[in-house]
Formats: structure tokens, sequence, C-alpha cells
């Protein structure tokens, strides 16, 4: 084991072909697990560090949305961070962040994904053993949180959303949830976008509107639960597709709008599709640089919310879990993996997501 040598699929430097780098891998230390990866979710953040919009230190491994199972336990580890007991050969999901519990964010106001430290691990040396999951095997570092997934729920239920799933969870804590009866418009059909979509459909929302494309996706989104879709490929313009969302709700507008688009236009667009009262949560955003013009009239006279949400936290993570375990035979989540790709062909992967071609694509090492 001292000697096993692992592959990861490394992004050396914006807008350059993913290499295949082989590195040993040790021995779990104390608190620490080693995972041999299963499949890691490809996500559109992914694509974001390749194209070079969020700022990296160096060489990193890519991919935060793992699943693996446990190939060996350091000393001390005889549970998830759930207290459930794990063993060799469990499956378990991680988050490939650990907060510092040391900053103002972490200790006063508690609130974990501004965490000042947390990203260390994510933008970890690539020479050095990865908890990230483009990678045969990866290592997760003591306090990192991880979590058993139940025997009776399949891998793809899971990882069809990645990281979307928990931070939607997190989302509709800010927000306040959607109140059974309620309408809703989901800005995109992206793993955010269809999870916004299955969770508003759990909520009891009686109009679920999502505005997107391609038509494969808002395929999967009339399968999660949305009662319309808007198609921008064929109703390219805002003033056309706000008429329609006003068409669709009786001219009132909706009480509720997700921003999961990841594209800056977007919030402008979502600020007026809004009725009286409304709620806007923004979730998509996160590394989607860039400003665009509203009107502030809107929110000021329709007396709305605007809210952000970034990331998410260990008990989110848990919850999706909940989510899929609870919700896979309900909902066609595990048929949004449409396609698996070898570790090699990692950049393959990612050309994919950027050109949409996918509802939700998987590494499989």
């Amino acid at each position: 084991m001292s000697n096993l040598m692992s592959k990861r699929a490394v992004l050396v430097a914006p807008e350059q072909p993913i290499e295949i780098w082989e590195r040993p891998i040790s021995l779990p230390q104390a608190g620490e697990v080693l995972v041999k990866v299963i499949m890691g979710g490809v996500c559109g953040t992914d694509v974001h560090f390749w194209r070079g919009e969020v700022p990296l230190p160096g060489p990193l491994v890519l991919g935060h949305e793992g699943i693996g199972t446990i190939n060996a336990l350091g000393e001390g580890v005889t549970t998830d961070h759930a207290g459930v007991p794990v063993k060799t050969g469990d499956r378990v999901y991680w988050m490939p962040l650990r907060p510092c519990h040391s900053c103002y964010y972490c200790t006063v106001e508690e609130d974990f994904t501004l965490c000042e430290n947390g990203m260390a691990d994510l933008f970890r040396d690539a020479n050095l053993p990865p908890s990230a999951c483009y990678s045969e095997y990866s290592s997760l570092h003591a306090g990192m949180p991880f979590y058993r997934i139940p025997d009776d729920t399949p891998s793809e239920a899971v990882i069809a959303f990645g990281c979307a799933m928990p931070t939607m969870l997190q989302a509709m804590e800010r927000l306040g949830g959607v109140k059974v009866g309620q309408t809703v418009v989901v800005q995109g059909c992206g793993p955010v976008g269809l999870a916004a979509t299955l969770l508003a459909k759990a909520a009891g929302a009686a109009q679920i509107i999502v505005i997107g494309a391609p038509e494969q996706r808002l395929a999967m989104a009339r399968r999660l639960g949305a009662t319309d879709t808007i198609d921008m490929q064929v109703m390219p313009s805002a003033e056309d597709r706000l008429q329609r969302v006003h068409d669709l709700t009786g001219g009132e507008g909706v009480e509720v709008v997700i921003e999961a688009a990841g594209a800056v236009d977007a919030f402008g667009e979502g600020v007026q599709l809004l009725a009286k009262n409304g709620r806007y949560v923004v979730v998509g955003l996160w590394s989607a640089p860039g400003t665009v013009a509203i009107e502030p009239r809107y929110i000021n006279n329709k007396n709305l919310q605007i809210i952000g949400s970034a990331l998410y936290s260990s008990s989110h993570l848990y919850g999706a879990i909940r989510v899929a375990q609870q919700y896979h035979e309900t909902f066609p989540m595990a048929d949004a993996v449409t396609h698996r790709f070898s570790l090699e062909d990692s950049q393959k992967a990612l050309d994919a997501v950027a050109r949409l071609e996918t509802v939700k694509a998987v590494i499989v090492p």
C-alpha cells in the first residue's frame, strides 16, 4: 500500500489540456480515510476553473463531487461524520472542503460556507494526495466531512445532482422554503436547476416554470416536477419569456424565483419575474463574473426579497444523501446521469458539459 500509485486529472493552467499525472498514495494517517473513487461528478464550476474565471494558485486536481468506497481507515476512524459505523468497502460521499473552526465566520457567524480557510483542500497542490475526485484514489484528511451511503440508495441517484443538491438545500433554507401551492420559476436546467425543481415539487409547489436549454435538460425538468418549461433556444428574447411567465401566472408574476442559470443576465430578468412580496434566491452565480443593469424600483415598489446563497455545509451534504434515499424511486434521479467518461477523457467530459450536451456527466476512474 505504501507504494500504491494513483492517476489523477490535473488542470495545469487555464484553457490548457487536462493532463493525467501519476503520483504515490500512502496509507491514511490518524483521522484520515483513503477512498477508491467510483465516480466523480463533472460540475459546471469545473468548466469555470478550466476557463480561468476563478483564480487558481497553481496546478490542481479537479472534481469536488465524489463517491467512492473506503479502501483504508486511519487510526481512530470508526464512524462517518454522522456517527454511522463504517468499514472498508463501504460507499461514502464526501465534502472536499474543511471549515477551519478558527476564523470569524466559523466561530462567530457559525456560517461554514464563508470560512476564510475552507477552500485550501480544494486548491491543494496537484502533486500531493488529492481530496478531489478526478482521481483513482482520494485522501480524506482529518476533519473532512464524509457520510456513508445507505445500501438501498443508488450511487447515480446521489451523484446525479452532485454539489447542486446540497447547494440547493442550503438555498432553500436561506429562502425560507417553498410553501404548498406557491408558484415558482427556476432559471436554468442544469443540475442546480434540476435539484431546485425536484425540491420545489417535493415541497408542494403548485406551478413550477423552468427556463433553460437544451430540450433534453428541459425534458428531465418535466420528469422531476416542472409544470411548464420555456426553451431559451426557441424563445431567446427576455421580453418574450417575461410575457410568457406572466401569461402562465395570470399576469401576477411568481412568488419565488430561483436563479440556477449561472449566467449574469439571468439576474435582471429574474427580478422582473417576481410578483409583489416575491422572493429571489441567487444560487448559480458563484463563479460567473460580470455585471448587469437592473432597476432598483422593482425591489423597492414590490417589497421584494433578494437572497444570496453560496456553497453548502456538511449538514446539506448529509441531507442530499437523504433526499436521494427518500426520492430516488419517486423521481427518476439516477436517469439524470447521461454521460460517463474515463479519467483519461476528463477533457472530453469538460468539453461536453461546456457544450451543454449532458444532463449530468461523471468521471469513472
